[in-house]
């Protein structure tokens, strides 16, 4: 696992993936996810959220959200944007444990050194109830295939992990987090021509309908769960028995010991 993550050095820069998402294919996504977004961020409130990785939309997806202290935080300076951005290792988020209220990984996993580090930072710094989105891209679909067939393309996206949503799934129930809710998005083959995105239009709907695991990207909402059992004292104890003339009953252990020395 390590050797599949390891594959890609460094993310793509903003300027790689905003060029991508000017694109025909790329348009298309991102009008998709944008909509999908805005439903799954009313799901979400609180004081601050936390955008990792700008994957070149800015602000958009911020501006749907009713948390109002938003924080985005890009891996290099080159990457920033606004007085709303933060440098730092994604790896390592520099932000204290328990504060934030919604996590928004946008493809962040999918051009991730270490994905699985990645969501134990998450973990660590969402507060109990907190939320997290994560959208990614899904390597059983016809973008899968696409990206099969250029494995050795250095192009976003295909540089990136297409990481399959059952694996995400797998991680998330470990770091204690449970589903809330999840959609797929985009069934169409990513094609060039405008035209033919359009016509293949109908895909949409079926594939809503019928193939919903076969989408092209996947949108997970899910929330922390924190056990907040403790331990209940038992309400009876054991109190010695007294017998006549005032002296307590002696209990088992005492009477074996006493066996034993005689």
């Amino acid at each position: 696992m390590k050797r599949l993550f390891n594959r890609i050095i460094k993310p793509p820069s903003t300027d790689d993936l905003r060029r991508w998402f000017g694109t025909t294919p790329g348009r298309e996504l991102l009008a998709m996810e944008l909509d999908c977004l805005e439903q799954l961020l009313s799901e979400c409130f609180g004081y601050y959220l936390l955008q990792v990785g700008c994957l070149g939309l800015q602000m958009d997806p911020l501006r749907m959200s009713r948390i109002k202290s938003q924080v985005v935080l890009v891996p290099r300076e080159e990457d920033a944007f606004g007085a709303q951005c933060v440098v730092s290792d994604p790896q390592y988020l520099p932000i204290a444990s328990d504060s934030i209220d919604t996590v928004l990984l946008s493809h962040t996993l999918d051009f991730s050194k270490d994905p699985h580090q990645l969501l134990r930072e998450v973990e660590r710094v969402l507060i109990p109830e907190g939320h997290v989105i994560i959208v990614g891209f899904n390597p059983w679909s016809l973008w899968g295939i696409w990206r099969f067939l250029r494995m050795r393309s250095k192009r976003v996206p295909w540089c990136g992990h297409f990481i399959s949503s059952w694996r995400v799934h797998d991680w998330l129930s470990l770091l204690g987090f449970e589903i809330k809710a999840e959609q797929g998005v985009m069934f169409r083959p990513p094609l060039g021509r405008e035209r033919m995105m359009q016509r293949l239009g109908f895909l949409e709907r079926i594939g809503e309908r019928f193939w919903s695991p076969l989408s092209g990207v996947y949108m997970i909402l899910a929330v922390k769960r924190v056990s907040r059992l403790t331990p209940i004292k038992p309400a009876w104890k054991l109190r010695p028995r007294r017998i006549r003339g005032g002296m307590a009953e002696p209990s088992a252990n005492n009477i074996r010991h006493t066996r034993s020395r005689d």
